[in-house]
């Protein structure tokens, strides 16, 4: 069986969320999001950097959220959850599900350590402000492409699983603006989901 090496308010959280959208059986380790299970001897075994997600299947280990994505969805995923190769949304697919990583997730990151993480004594007013600002410009393309649509690129896919958990940990954050009306209702779209519930609450 699956297990997934979790703690919560993370990427762990996507991976939960695939699980469940795809209906397969997995057991759960819940670790604290604090150095003293993360940056545990044991949990070094699983990822170098004490990290998470990672994913056991077998003899099989793997971290880093979108590669655990793609590998379920390869291994268990019967073929659903993303267009065919020779769709014609497959590209868009793949250029929104690597987005959330190469442009969303780092402001983020800025923002949590700026905001939550570091003592106040140690934030830095102007890196957060650069990277508010960046979140901001990288949320704009999402917004015009949700126009007319309730996913990404129509039908919900893998894609959303990935952006879309940044977009809701981004409007969590307050930092997705009233004007980003086709995210708002986006975001909606996703909390309705039953296995994003399942997902978030744990």
């Amino acid at each position: 069986m699956l297990k997934l090496h979790f703690a919560p308010n993370s990427r762990a959280g996507r991976i939960v969320w695939l699980l469940e959208e795809l209906g397969l059986e997995y057991d759960l380790n819940a670790m604290a999001f604090h150095p003293k299970d993360l940056k545990s001897d044991e949990h070094r075994k699983r990822h170098p950097l004490g990290r998470i997600p990672v994913l056991e299947d077998g003899d099989v280990s793997i971290f880093e959220s979108g590669a655990i994505v793609e590998y379920v969805m390869a291994r268990y995923g019967d073929g659903g959850l993303k267009p065919a190769v020779d769709a014609p949304e497959f590209p868009e697919y793949l250029q929104w599900f690597h987005y959330c990583e190469g442009m969303v997730m780092p402001p983020i990151n800025t923002i949590m350590v700026h905001s939550v993480l570091l003592p106040p004594e140690r934030r830095d007013q102007t890196a957060l402000e650069q990277a508010q600002r960046l979140l901001g410009r990288a949320v704009a393309p999402v917004n015009e492409a949700l126009a007319g649509r309730e996913y990404l690129v129509g039908a919900f896919t893998a894609a959303d699983i990935m952006l879309g958990h940044s977009i809701f940990m981004a409007n969590r954050l307050g930092q997705v603006a009233d004007e980003m009306g086709n995210v708002k209702e986006y975001i909606g779209h996703i909390e309705a989901r039953p296995a994003f519930q399942k997902a978030i609450n744990l």
